[in-house]
C-alpha cells in the first residue's frame, strides 16, 4: 500500500499541475520545482534513511541496526526497551486492574534491571540532571549530546570520588555550552542546579585540567545574542553592543574581566547610545550579572569607544 502511494506520488509530481512543464527534483537543496514557470511543488521531505554514514563496507555493516538512534543522554545510550507507563493494551484499551498491577511489576523489574550496577546508577542519576537542567536553560541538543559524552569521559577517568554528582554534572554541561560558542554565565547554571556556584567553578576547573579540555576562553561577543533576546532590544542598540565590545577587544580591555559582565554593559550602554534608556537593573537581572559590574565596567567601555572615535 505504501509502495503504490509513492508511485501514485511520483507520477503525479512528474508535469506541472500549472503549466504542464517538467518537473525536476534537486537533490542537494531538498526541492521540486517547475523548470519552465518556477513553482515550488514541494520542500524540505522527510529524509527516511539513517542518520549515520558509512564509507566502506565493514562499517555499513557494523552500524546497520534498527530502532532510535543512541544517544549519549542515557546511561545505555538508548539501546534498551522501556515499558510504557499507559495502562493501555495494543488498541488503546485501558487494561483491567489484575493486567494493571502485573505491569507495574514488570516496570519495577525492568528498571532493576536497566542499571545493574553502581556505575549506571551514577550514570543514570547524571545525565537526568543534564537533560533536567538542559530543558530549563533551552540548551539545544548537540550541546547536551556533547554534555552526556563529557561526563562519561570523567567517569572512565575515576574523576567522581569525593565530588559531587550534580556538580559534576553541571559543569559537563557547562564546557558542553562553552565548547559550542553559546555559553552561559555560571549563575544560570547555579538556578538549575543543586549545588552553589563555587562549587560548580571548582568541578569545572578539575574536570577541565584532569580531561584537558582545552576550552577557550568565552569571548563577551558571544553573549550578546542572548542577553540582547532576553531585553528585546532593537538590533540598532545590538549592533552598538558590538561594536563596543569590538572596540574594547582591540584595546585589550577586556583582559582579565568577566565576558558575561562586559557584554551586560556593554548593552546597558548601547541602550543609552540608542535613547533606549534600560536600567541597570533590568540588564543585570537578565544577564545575572549585578549592577556594580555593569557601573564599572560600562564607564571603561564608553571611555574606549569615544576615544577610538575621535582618533578616527
Amino acid at each position: 500500500m505504501e509502495e503504490q502511494r509513492t508511485a501514485t506520488e511520483s507520477q503525479s509530481l512528474s508535469s506541472c499541475p500549472e503549466c504542464d512543464g517538467q518537473v525536476t527534483h534537486d537533490e542537494e537543496h531538498g526541492d521540486t520545482t517547475c523548470e519552465d514557470c518556477g513553482l515550488v511543488l514541494d520542500d524540505t521531505p522527510i529524509d527516511r534513511g539513517p542518520e549515520w554514514r558509512a564509507f566502506y563496507h565493514d562499517e555499513q555493516e557494523e552500524k546497520s541496526r534498527v530502532g532510535a538512534p543512541t544517544t549519549q543522554l542515557m546511561h545505555d545510550k538508548g539501546l534498551s526497551t522501556t515499558i510504557s507507563w499507559q495502562n493501555k493494551d495494543a488498541y488503546g484499551q485501558s487494561v483491567s486492574p489484575r493486567k494493571r498491577k502485573q505491569l507495574q511489576r514488570m516496570r519495577t523489574w525492568d528498571e532493576r534491571f536497566r542499571t545493574k550496577d553502581s556505575h549506571e546508577r551514577n550514570l543514570k542519576q547524571a545525565l537526568g540532571e543534564i537533560s533536567r537542567m538542559a530543558s530549563a536553560l533551552g540548551v539545544p541538543g548537540p550541546v547536551r549530546e556533547t554534555a552526556g559524552a563529557i561526563y562519561r569521559r570523567a567517569v572512565d577517568e575515576n574523576l567522581l570520588p569525593g565530588r559531587s554528582i550534580e556538580g559534576m554534572s553541571t559543569a559537563s554541561l557547562y564546557a558542553a555550552a562553552r565548547q559550542y560558542g553559546t555559553p552561559r554565565s555560571l549563575s544560570e547554571f547555579a538556578t538549575v542546579s543543586r549545588v552553589k556556584e563555587i562549587r560548580i567553578q571548582r568541578a569545572y576547573r578539575y574536570m577541565s585540567r584532569e580531561l584537558d579540555l582545552q576550552i577557550e576562553p568565552a569571548d563577551p561577543l558571544e553573549y550578546v545574542p542572548q542577553f540582547a533576546s532576553a531585553l528585546e532590544i532593537s538590533d540598532e542598540a545590538t549592533r552598538q553592543a558590538r561594536d563596543l565590545l569590538r572596540t574594547a577587544k582591540s584595546e585589550g580591555v577586556h583582559s582579565g574581566k568577566s565576558p558575561d559582565g562586559l557584554a551586560a554593559s556593554a548593552i546597558y550602554a548601547a541602550t543609552h547610545l540608542t535613547n533606549e534608556q534600560l536600567t541597570q537593573e533590568t540588564v543585570g537581572n537578565a544577564a545575572h550579572v549585578s549592577k556594580v559590574t555593569i557601573r564599572t565596567r560600562y564607564k571603561e567601555l564608553l571611555e574606549v569607544y569615544t576615544a577610538d572615535s575621535e582618533v578616527v
